[in-house]
Formats: structure tokens, sequence, C-alpha cells
């Protein structure tokens, strides 16, 4: 799976994207694992540098999870990666309802 591809078929449907953080959790036990993030407040450029840096291939497949992250929206919802016995994959969360005092 492409990293890049995989985030820019999550997002097009979505919110603008405020921010976002993707970590290596495969090398992290390394002390080699690598982060990518995209600072709130990014501009265009920031944007396009982003998703430069997270366009590689990883094995999404069972196994061992490759990819951590948030992707946080202009909305307040968020994504986060979800993963079972090493499949992973985008979630999205809308944040559940306030209690409201009656």
């Amino acid at each position: 799976m492409n990293a890049r591809q995989e985030f820019l078929e999550f997002v097009k449907d979505k919110p603008r994207v405020v921010c976002a953080k993707l970590e290596d959790v495969y090398y992290a036990s390394d002390d080699e694992g690598e982060e990518w993030t995209l600072y709130e407040g990014y501009i265009d450029g920031d944007y396009e540098r982003f998703l430069e840096s997270i366009d590689f291939n990883y094995d999404d497949g069972y196994g061992s999870q490759h990819l951590g992250g948030t992707i946080w929206f202009e909305d307040g919802t968020f994504a986060d990666r979800g993963e079972y016995d090493g499949s992973e994959w985008w979630e999205y969360h809308k944040a559940p309802e306030k209690p409201h005092n009656k």
C-alpha cells in the first residue's frame, strides 16, 4: 500500500485536514521509527511537502502493523489507525454528543 495514496483517498470526502501525524510503529521499538507531521496552520507548500514525505509503500496486510497516527479535521472529527493482527486502516470518528443540563 502507498501511504500517500491511502491518505489522499481517505481524506478526499472528509472536511478539510487541520493537521496530521503519522508514525512508523513497525520500527519504533528499535528507535528507527520515523514520524511525519503536518502542523496546524500549514500552508499549501507544507501540505505538498507532507504528502511527498509519505509517498512510500508499506505492507498493510496481516502480520505486523506499520503505520500509526491521527488526522484532525476542521469540523472537530478525527481519524486514527485501526489495526487487527497487523492488518491496518484509517478509522473516522465523530466526537460523542456532550451531555446537556436539563
